[in-house]
């Protein structure tokens, strides 16, 4: 047998450049790339490893181990978990840095390689800098923690056990249901360490889009669902995106008459004016799906896995007579809420549904699309006053939504994640493309925005990316502006400067609490002033164009200066703290305190008993 002696790390680097799939036709790397802050971990062997093959398999750098880690879940995403970008850092706080973001790629099922330094396997030097002492267990060390938060995870003790964990990671990484973060931590003497490898183990090899079919029996049960619904109403996940069934979608609701609502994972799944399209459903959704996910007889989830923005904790479903039909690719999430399994790709799914169904359609169910086209219509309206441009001072974040979206073309893409845009941008942005809106809400992760962008950017290199960040994620994660710089992967960053937590800031007034600890106002200096940052001369110093604009007007006007601008363009602006959409929405469980000396909170706590009662919690 062949041979072909190298180090762990040397083997590892080779192993990933192997890795292809097929896309449109186009033969490309599994691996686009890695994402790589050195240290004494890792410089000496994975350091070594990807110098030698810098010329065929790229290593970008950035500035923050977590934000380098969301750059690549946004790439991945933004490919479709078809292609996607490892992650390595030394031992220590490099390491850790990326548990944050383990957990957002888990959350979100997006594929994810993270190799991080790990402790001297030999033990010789124990204890290294920055090694965490277990004083029962040597074997237990900071590495550890990424296990509830990893799909696969190992250490490699000995280069020759990359032979068998190597495939278990990638059959991981390209799995449809079992999808997510893949740890394997690398102790630095093992990086180094040489072994004879078998050549076939280095052999291209080609990962197909496994599309899993649905039992007999389930297919049977979901086809008698839907063939007796009057009322039913479809909620499209990030599934349908991942399936690349949105076209599929698309003529199924339109034949069968069924109206599709939103996910925030899967907006994005039909064009925004489609026929059948009624926006985003839960607690940031629109009117129209919520109330017609309050009627429903039939829900039917496709990729989704109904979390609690997405049921209103429970309680949007009211019909007592509701059947749920999960269609999923993972059987975890196809039970959820007492759902009828249909547990298969959403594209095959779709289509042997298709096949099986009459194409008679009741008159109830023709009455009942013909409203669902109607509240959509509405809701049009209610969008196109709440986004439209306004003279004055301090607009509302929905506000500044319209006014991107009035400068976003077809093929861009608008990023977000925590606070209280998403909820704006699930309500009233407008996408007539898979993929062209990118925002990270299962984990909402304060400062995934900026890395997420250029993620986005790195996948998507035609298209402007519209970073839409409030002033707290901005604070909290802000290095890879500088990255952007260096890669010349321009971005658009729009920053909302509202004086702190705002979105927390008024769920704290909404339990009936003071404001309290959220906002700068409330945190003012010794000498009673109030802290100012200067995001503008901020990201100036980071290397960007930036500018500061008092109103909607002149928002417009940067945005149009930003898109001719050749590198990064930050644009900040002032907005109101205290306003937000309150059209549409649907309640969320958000427990207020059960004894309180305040009135307010008191209050606020009959409220919540009131919405529990609503609340179905039988599966």
């Amino acid at each position: 047998m062949k041979t072909i002696r190298l180090t762990t790390a040397q083997a590892l680097v080779r192993y990933m450049m192997a890795q292809r799939v097929i896309v449109e036709e186009r033969d490309l790397p599994l691996f686009a790339g890695t994402f790589a802050i050195f240290g004494h971990g890792n410089v000496a062997g994975m350091g070594e490893a990807l110098y030698q093959v810098r010329d065929q398999f790229p290593t970008f750098r950035a500035h923050n181990e977590q934000a380098m880690a969301h750059a690549a879940i946004a790439y991945a995403k933004t490919r479709m978990r078809r292609q996607m970008m490892a992650c390595t850092t030394s031992v220590g706080p490099g390491a850790t840095n990326m548990i944050t973001a383990a957990a957002l790629a888990h959350v979100n099922r997006l594929p994810l390689l993270l190799l991080p330094g790990d402790v001297f396997a030999n033990r010789r030097p124990d204890p290294v800098l920055q090694q965490i002492e277990n004083f029962t267990d040597p074997t237990t060390v900071a590495n550890d923690c990424f296990k509830p938060v990893s799909r696969y995870w190992d250490r490699i003790t000995r280069p020759e056990q990359l032979i068998t964990s190597l495939p278990q990671a990638i059959r991981t990484l390209t799995s449809p249901s079992d999808c997510g973060p893949v740890t394997l931590c690398l102790p630095e003497d093992v990086q180094a360490e040489s072994y004879d490898y078998p050549a076939v183990f280095f052999e291209r090899h080609y990962h197909d889009q496994l599309r899993p079919e649905p039992d007999r029996g389930e297919l049977t049960r979901g086809l008698d669902i839907l063939s007796r619904a009057k009322k039913p109403l479809i909620i499209a996940g990030g599934g349908v995106l991942y399936s690349g069934a949105t076209d599929s979608l698309a003529s199924f609701a339109e034949r069968y008459m069924i109206p599709v609502a939103e996910t925030q994972a899967g907006k994005g799944s039909l064009p925004w004016n489609h026929k059948s399209a009624v926006g985003a459903v839960g607690v940031t959704g629109s009117a129209a799906a919520n109330e017609l996910a309050r009627e429903a007889d039939v829900v039917f989830a496709i990729g989704c896995r109904l979390s609690d923005f997405t049921t209103g904790s429970r309680s949007l479903f009211q019909n007592p007579d509701v059947t749920l039909l999960g269609l999923n690719v993972c059987a975890f999430d196809s039970i959820k809420h007492r759902a009828e399994p249909l547990v298969c790709d959403a594209k095959v799914g779709l289509e042997k549904l298709d096949h099986g169904l009459s194409s008679t359609v009741s008159a109830a169910r023709k009455a009942w699309y013909d409203r669902a086209y109607g509240l959509a219509q509405g809701w049009h309206e209610v969008t196109d006053q709440l986004t439209a441009k306004v003279d004055g001072d301090c607009p509302t974040d929905a506000q500044v939504v319209g006014a991107v979206q009035r400068s976003a073309g077809a093929q861009d893409v608008v990023v977000c994640a925590a606070g209280g845009l998403p909820g704006e941008l699930h309500k009233h942005w407008r996408t007539d493309q898979p993929g062209g809106y990118h925002v990270e809400y299962g984990y909402s992760c304060m400062g995934y925005e900026i890395a997420g962008g250029l993620g986005v950017k790195m996948a998507k290199p035609d298209s402007t990316v519209f970073v839409v960040v409030g002033d707290g994620s901005y604070l909290m994660m802000n290095s890879e502006i500088a990255t952007s710089v260096l890669l010349n992967r321009k971005l658009v960053i729009v920053v909302l400067d509202n004086g702190g937590f705002g979105c927390i800031n008024r769920l704290q007034q909404g339990c009936g609490n003071e404001s309290f600890n959220n906002l700068f106002a409330e945190g003012t200096r010794v000498d009673g002033e109030i802290p100012q940052v200067d995001f503008a001369a901020h990201a100036a110093s980071l290397g960007a164009e930036s500018t500061e604009v008092t109103d909607v007007a002149g928002l417009e006007q940067a945005l149009k200066q930003a898109r001719r601008h050749s590198r990064t363009s930050v644009i900040v602006i002032r907005t109101d703290a205290k306003t937000t959409t309150q059209e549409g929405g649907n309640w969320w469980d958000v427990p207020m305190a059960e004894i309180s000396s305040s009135e307010d909170v008191s209050a606020a706590r009959q409220v919540y008993q009131d919405k529990i009662k609503h609340q179905k919690v039988d599966g």
